[in-house]
């Protein structure tokens, strides 16, 4: 019981000090003031501008495996290789037909 007295600090301070707490990081004083506000049913600010189309799209993404997942980012992968040679073709099909050319003054 001794030991355990021993170890009791006394010591006051004073936690409202600017000088005594600096906010290590800034905003995280604004951080956790909104996050003690209750929770609402409102949605947050970012899924305001989606459309049901895209929640289903994240509830799909988000339902998938660790696997499945990188199967589907090869798969956009693969895509978007595709389409980037689709357009290198359109362009230089372009080209030979002379329709990028600027009507000449």
């Amino acid at each position: 019981d001794d030991f355990e007295s021993s170890l009791l600090s006394f010591e006051k301070l004073d936690r409202a000090s600017p000088d005594l707490w600096p906010e290590q990081l800034p905003g995280v004083a604004e951080f956790a003031a909104s996050c003690k506000n209750p929770i609402t049913n409102s949605p947050p600010k970012w899924m305001a501008e989606l459309e049901n189309e895209d929640i289903e799209m994240l509830k799909e993404l988000g339902s998938l495996t660790t696997a499945n997942l990188m199967e589907k980012v090869k798969g956009l992968q693969n895509l978007a290789y595709q389409l980037g040679l689709e357009e290198s073709r359109e362009m230089t099909r372009g080209k030979f037909l002379n329709i990028l050319e600027r009507p000449k003054k």
